[in-house]
């Protein structure tokens, strides 16, 4: 789950991350009149949305006056946003962020990340912090430092300043980045954070570190007991299919196809999407139903999957071990004829109670092509896309 810049400043800051003076808005006039709380001569107004690259895509504007800050809110919100990361629909802009303008002499890049290979917490950072760490990335990588985090015993002060060192950072600053550093550390840890990110980190004209962007995302799994993380949720700035399909207990992540998939198993689903590419169609959608599926578990997985326009077949391919197919048989059943389907819908059953299963298909009467292997669902799939039928 991701969250907003000013919700993760306003954590962050509780353990110690140094920020600049902001407010939140949510009209023209809040924002103008944030500029008189915070006082100063020059202000930054940013667009909240869960995305990066906001500057670029004209999500954050410098203003010098109270009517500019106006005028930059009237501009941007009730917007789409869009950036690299939102694709082409963009997300909806719903508030701001107005925050004191900051004299800037340098700029890094701090993150923590969840490195699964490791089984650790890596704290990545660069000396070439800001809009186009990408970039660097991609092609200087010598220029980003990597150091793993033993979980034993956490974030120890020499690799806070081993890292300090490396950003370059005077040495009355090396004291201000180990505070910055094990701050972000105990807020991962403790919040069961899997991702936070400080970019840019910078050097202000008086020699301060300071956090100009913040952001945070957290493992979903961990959220029954992290409530005050889980109230957070900005279900706006989400996929409305995914957010649907998360509320019903059901993993969804939609793709660009017209293919839609309904299987068990995040394996299978995944090497189904493959066959699917490989015989030449195009998948819409990951959907992974999980173990136990009840028959109305599978119906209401039917129910997401034709909410997505985009699609013209619906696979349904079932390897049941902890599943039973009579279940998923039934449920294939109920959605056929409480929906009305009218698109065609390939089934593979396989595994526990597949014969009762096929029995179950067989005597409903439902127009469904039945295919005896994945390789088989997938080119027939693709061929009733085509209008090739079975």
């Amino acid at each position: 789950m991701d969250i907003h810049e000013y919700q993760a400043k306003a954590i962050l800051a509780e353990y110690g991350l140094p920020i600049a003076q902001g407010g939140l808005a949510y009209s023209p006039e809040q924002a103008a009149y944030r500029t008189r709380e915070i006082g100063g001569d020059k202000w930054v107004v940013k667009a909240q949305v869960h995305s990066g690259g906001r500057g670029k895509a004209g999500g954050v504007k410098i203003c010098a006056d109270e009517h500019e800050v106006w005028e930059a809110a009237d501009e941007m919100l009730g917007k789409r946003l869009v950036t690299q990361q939102t694709g082409p629909k963009g997300k909806m802009i719903s508030r701001l962020y107005v925050e004191e303008a900051t004299s800037i002499t340098a700029e890094f890049y701090l993150s923590l990340v969840l490195d699964r290979c490791s089984e650790r917490i890596m704290i990545v950072a660069s000396a070439a912090g800001g809009m186009d760490i990408e970039e660097v990335a991609k092609n200087n990588p010598q220029a980003i430092v990597n150091i793993s985090v033993e979980p034993a015993v956490g974030i120890q002060k020499f690799q806070a300043r081993e890292i300090a060192f490396a950003l370059g950072l005077k040495a009355k600053q090396v004291n201000q980045a180990v505070t910055v550093i094990e701050a972000c550390y105990r807020a991962f840890r403790d919040l069961d954070a899997t991702m936070v990110e400080i970019n840019p980190l910078v050097v202000t004209e008086d020699g301060r570190l300071v956090a100009l962007d913040a952001k945070m995302a957290f493992d979903d799994n961990a959220l029954f007991r992290r409530q005050q993380i889980s109230e957070l949720r900005d279900k706006s700035q989400e996929d409305p299919l995914e957010m649907k399909a998360a509320d019903r207990g059901l993993s969804y992540i939609g793709l660009d196809g017209n293919i839609g998939c309904i299987i068990n198993g995040a394996g299978l689903a995944m090497a189904t999407m493959d066959m699917i590419k490989d015989a030449g169609g195009e998948p819409a959608n990951f959907l992974d139903i999980g173990g136990g599926a009840s028959p109305e578990r599978v119906a209401k997985a039917f129910n997401l999957v034709l909410a997505d326009e985009n699609i013209e077949a619906i696979l349904v391919n079932i390897f049941a071990g902890i599943n039973r197919c009579d279940w998923v048989a039934e449920g294939i059943v109920q959605a056929m004829n409480k929906f009305e389907i009218k698109i065609p819908v390939i089934v593979r059953l396989s595994g526990t109670n597949v014969e009762e299963g096929r029995k179950i298909i067989a005597e409903s009467g439902a127009e469904l092509i039945i295919a005896e292997s994945l390789d088989e669902a997938a080119s027939k799939s693709v061929a009733a896309v085509a209008g090739g039928g079975a």
